[in-house]
């Protein structure tokens, strides 16, 4: 964790000219923000105009992931959205400033009516017209897990989550499946819809964190959001998506070739999330495709 210091440093005074620039204020509090799956800095800026919530790059990964966050913030425009204060590229630190909600309310605990909530806002989201990339220009091939997992399997088994002896069953009828869906689609999708990701306020849902961006299928932008809210105590993923083999199978084999690989450097933390999002995804394409351990 050496990011850690950046993470929760003061900006420089260099950043702190390019801050005020772009909100049009000077701040007089910059209180850093630990937290996100990544070294981007982060702060809560205190004027006598109100609050606003700054993210600044720290490595090339950070870099990379702001300038694709900025691009959908300057390209989509939806109740589901932050309102965007200011946007600035950089050669290595790009900044992306929008409103505070510090103040809105963060999942965990989950009920339905909030449930409820952030499924009409997915359904605003996905039906929203939006000039972004499609899903392989931004992210390449990705659907093919469960081949990964069949040529490379020890990752996967290192999890401790079901035998070899499973996995030589169960892959031909993973691998069917997950040929059967594809992540072509024209809708505007987020990718990444996690708790963390998404906050309730007066205004309805916002879903924050845009750097997975892209035109998708939508079924698989809802897929993904289902085994995190299920490992928060929510219902199983098949309780909102019933009858789709081929999504749990696609989703689940993301986590699957992914939870038992080496951390990442700039983004430590994501493969726990992974793993975590894998118990609940496992049982859920095991449920559907009808394997049992």
């Amino acid at each position: 964790m050496g990011f850690v210091g950046d993470i929760l440093s003061q900006p420089t005074p260099q950043l702190q000219d390019r801050i005020q620039k772009l909100i049009g204020v000077k701040p007089s509090v910059f209180q850093p923000i630990a937290g996100g799956y990544t070294p981007a800095a982060r702060w809560l800026i205190y004027t006598d105009r109100g609050q606003f919530f700054a993210k600044k790059a720290t490595t090339p990964l950070t870099a990379a992931m702001l300038r694709r966050e900025g691009r959908a913030y300057l390209t989509v425009q939806g109740s589901f959205m932050p309102q965007l204060i200011g946007w600035e590229d950089h050669e290595s630190e790009p900044l992306l400033i929008i409103e505070d909600l510090s103040e809105a309310a963060w999942p965990p605990p989950w009920s339905s009516a909030r449930i409820d909530l952030v499924l009409q806002q997915l359904e605003t989201l996905h039906h929203t017209p939006a000039a972004l990339p499609t899903f392989f220009e931004m992210h390449g091939e990705r659907g093919r897990n469960w081949t990964r997992i069949a040529v490379e399997p020890e990752p996967f088994l290192a999890l401790g989550m079901v035998s070899e002896q499973w996995v030589s069953h169960a892959l031909p009828i993973l691998i069917e499946a997950e040929s059967g869906c594809s992540p072509a689609g024209n809708s505007l999708t987020h990718w990444d819809i996690r708790s963390n990701n998404l906050c309730f306020t007066a205004g309805g849902v916002k879903f924050v964190d845009w750097a997975e961006a892209c035109l998708s299928n939508p079924k698989l932008d809802l897929g993904f959001w289902l085994p995190s809210l299920a490992y928060e105590g929510g219902p199983v993923p098949d309780t909102i998506l019933p009858h789709e083999p081929e999504i749990a199978a696609w989703v689940t084999g993301f986590f699957a070739a992914r939870a038992g690989l080496p951390d990442i450097p700039d983004a430590p933390f994501v493969r726990r999330v992974q793993r975590e999002q894998l118990e609940t995804a496992l049982p859920w394409a095991m449920r559907a495709l009808d394997l049992s351990t």
